[in-house]
């Protein structure tokens, strides 16, 4: 038999480069226990609403089945701009709205729009994995910068991110509200890292997946939207995936000056050659007649965070920050060397499945993350599963 090294040999650097997921280790072991409680990966348990579903089986059925408009359907595109106009009282053009194939898709556009091979983007961390592998896999070099618990909370030290800026330097990747961290940038922390772009000439990609999911009684978190002018370098990436039960669909949208639309309509060529018509007419009518539906959501993440928080607090074993955003409780077992191990005698032991947070690079060494966007029941379940465990 030919050895693997062999073909590896001959693959390029970067894809070499691409690093296995710790989370997807934990799904692997654990995926055919009869007693799972699936709590690592980032999503609900409902399915898409019937309403979306309907939308998409509508385009089919009529036939929409062909390629279309590489940069989104003009009515989803509307639709985004009428979206973002509601969440933040001003007007924006649907021409600074472009649908990708899904948030994953976006931030891919974004690395490889403004991050050349050999040129660096700033991550704080800990984040989301597949941000600084989405950078290695294109030849870029993240940087990560390490954040800080302080005051029961997680902060961003902007003098760090001044300290990591060099001339190879040319973007800063900030995902507010934060998966796993659930830190949300005050409005101050984002104007200080705007200004420290402008400073610097930067680009920010500002990830802003979860922007909805707040839980301080507003309707948003803080953007980048609330301080940017029309000339700053700045590309949101975001999903339809987490509001609206949409995570298979694969559909997210990337925001970007309209100036550079050719570009970006370049790469989307490129890459997909576009979204399918079809789940682009779900897209619409979810952000169009969805809000009851994402409401909901929100406010069972909100109740379950509540639950959550007081349960796992009641542990000696236990130190956790509150999160602002996201679903996610990042907390830390004490005393516990190797979370990867944790984590799977967790799972092997309790049928419960969480996310080591070593898969979330640097600063996530000693802590695990939970999606509590679930049944609250289930999450019930879960805890006193755990509790022998936690006990121990």
């Amino acid at each position: 038999m030919i050895e693997a090294q062999h073909f590896l040999n001959q693959l390029s650097s970067s894809s070499r480069l691409a690093p296995e997921s710790g989370i997807v280790e934990l799904v692997n072991i654990g995926r055919e226990r009869s007693d799972l409680i699936p709590l690592w990966a980032g999503e609900g348990q409902l399915s898409t609403p019937s309403f979306i579903v309907e939308a998409a089986a509508q385009s089919m059925r009529a036939g929409e089945t062909f390629y279309t408009y590489q940069r989104g359907l003009p009515e989803l595109r509307q639709a985004l701009a009428e979206y973002h106009e509601g969440l933040y009282g001003k007007s924006f053009s649907h021409e600074r709205f472009f649908v990708t194939g899904s948030g994953m898709h976006a931030i891919q556009l974004a690395i490889q729009a403004v991050v050349g091979p050999q040129k660096k983007i700033i991550v704080p961390s800990p984040v989301w994995p597949n941000l600084a592998a989405a950078a290695q896999v294109s030849g870029a070099v993240p940087v990560p910068v390490k954040m800080e618990r302080f005051n029961g909370r997680w902060q961003l030290d902007i003098d760090r991110i001044r300290s990591a800026i060099t001339p190879q330097t040319t973007a800063i990747f900030i995902n507010s509200p934060c998966n796993p961290t659930g830190w949300a940038a005050p409005l101050e922390e984002l104007q200080a890292i705007l200004d420290l772009a402008r400073e610097n000439g930067l680009w920010i990609i500002a990830d802003e997946v979860y922007h909805r999911f707040v839980f301080n009684g507003q309707k948003r978190a803080p953007s980048f939207y609330d301080i940017a002018s029309d000339d700053d370098l700045i590309l949101w990436v975001n999903s339809f995936s987490k509001n609206w039960a949409m995570t298979g669909w694969r559909v997210g949208w990337l925001s970007a000056p309209p100036q550079i639309g050719q570009i970006v309509e370049n790469l989307i060529q490129y890459s997909t050659s576009g979204t399918a018509a079809f789940m682009q007419r779900a897209a619409t009518v979810a952000l169009r007649d969805g809000e009851t539906f994402l409401q909901s959501q929100i406010d069972s993440a909100a109740q379950n965070r509540e639950m959550l928080v007081k349960w796992f607090r009641q542990w000696d074993s236990i130190d956790l920050c509150e999160p602002d955003g996201a679903f996610y409780l990042f907390f830390s077992p004490k005393d516990v060397p190797d979370v990867r191990q944790w984590a799977i005698d967790l799972l092997q032991s309790t049928g419960v499945g969480l996310a080591p947070g070593t898969a979330f690079g640097c600063g996530g060494e000693g802590y695990v993350r939970l999606c509590f966007l679930r049944d609250y029941h289930t999450l019930v379940t879960a805890c006193d599963r755990m509790a022998e465990c936690l006990g121990n």
